[in-house]
């Protein structure tokens, strides 16, 4: 067992070595389309809709073009036994932002989500959430790290006992917090909630809750508070307690449970985006997986693009078209605009005409 577990703490090492070394952000001349898998074709093909249209001066003008990435659906991973093929990797390094649908992990292989966070070090995963004006939330989820990184590695050391492990580093949770916090200081926000189990989980949590203190020390116009996980997610629904939160820093499996509460708060998780972000790139994606469901029952054509859209909305302020992104805003908040659905007979396609009427 000694010996397994040394191998497990060598692969842990190795995988942080891999973080690209710090440079400047190369210019934004493309943004890359990942279809993904099940319903993704289909709801990029309507994002890209809507991004054609808002982005039609730069897209004439060829100072900005949209590339597909191919060779990343499920079919041709498995064809090239990676969760991560070299040639899309080769593709992604050529682009600082990409737009990407929901990907389905090919069988016998690991997320291919987390292989493209790790492969381009995007540390932070940023979900923002808008119950109403005096409940808007920023997630600032670790993107790399946790039970994650080594979810493959775990021990089944006899019949009855198994051990998983979690991962925390000091850098790492450095740079998230101090990600968040320069984020909290640009839009003139003053709370930053700190959410974990450092009661129970003294060592990974422990660190992890001291790194964020330390960070934000250097910012005194910032009031930082620390929360336990159960108590956090047991209120979020509460108004009042809703209010006090603002900027949300967690580790990586507490804020994949919490921000997926948030979005069924806000409405399901069909209207949430997120952006994975680091030094040089940044994915922006649907939060949700590919719904086998629609698709064995043939309701693909009703999927909800607007978790998708919303990627698009923080797409296009991260790429500094910030007119653009205020108006995808305002015409996905317009109250007469229909909820896309099987129930409600309002397709995908139907859903972005009516937007898109809303843009004009």
């Amino acid at each position: 067992m000694s010996q397994t577990f040394d191998a497990v703490v060598a692969y842990a090492q190795q995988e942080q070595q891999k973080r690209l070394p710090a440079g400047p952000k190369k210019p934004v001349k493309a943004i890359g389309l990942i279809p993904g898998d099940g319903i993704g074709p289909l709801l990029m093909t309507q994002a890209t809709r809507v991004l054609t249209r808002l982005l039609q001066a730069q897209l004439a003008a060829k100072t900005l073009e949209l590339v597909p990435i191919t060779g990343m659906s499920q079919a041709e991973r498995a064809q090239a036994g990676s969760d991560m093929p070299q040639a899309v990797l080769s593709q992604l390094r050529q682009l600082p932002v990409v737009l990407k649908g929901p990907l389905a992990a090919a069988p016998g292989q690991t997320s291919p989500n987390a292989g493209m966070r790790r492969a381009l070090d995007l540390y932070v995963n940023l979900r923002p959430i808008a119950l109403d004006a005096a409940r808007q939330w920023h997630f600032f989820r670790e993107n790399l790290e946790g039970p994650y990184l080594l979810g493959g590695k775990g021990l089944q050391v006899d019949d009855d006992l198994a051990i998983d492990f979690v991962v925390q580093t000091h850098s790492q949770t450095r740079r998230l917090a101090k990600t968040a916090c320069e984020y909290a200081v640009a839009r003139g926000l003053t709370q930053v909630a700190v959410v974990t189990k450092a009661n129970i989980v003294k060592l990974t949590d422990g660190n992890f809750l001291a790194d964020c203190q330390a960070v934000a020390a250097a910012y005194p116009q910032l009031t930082v508070t620390p929360y336990h996980i159960d108590a956090l997610a047991a209120k979020l629904h509460d108004p009042e307690f809703g209010r006090q939160l603002q900027v949300v820093i967690l580790p990586n499996l507490y804020g994949d449970i919490v921000t997926d509460i948030a979005a069924e708060l806000q409405g399901g998780l069909g209207t949430a985006g997120a952006g994975n972000l680091g030094d040089q790139y940044a994915v922006f994606e649907a939060i949700h997986g590919t719904a086998p469901y629609l698709i064995s029952h043939g309701l693909a054509a009703y999927a909800d693009p607007r978790s998708l859209l919303r990627a698009v909305e923080m797409l296009l302020r991260h790429i500094g078209a910030v007119a653009a992104a205020k108006r995808l805003g305002l015409a996905m908040n317009a109250s007469d605009l229909p909820e896309p659905g099987a129930q409600q007979q309002v397709t995908t396609a139907a859903y972005v005409d009516a937007l898109l009427a809303h843009l004009d």
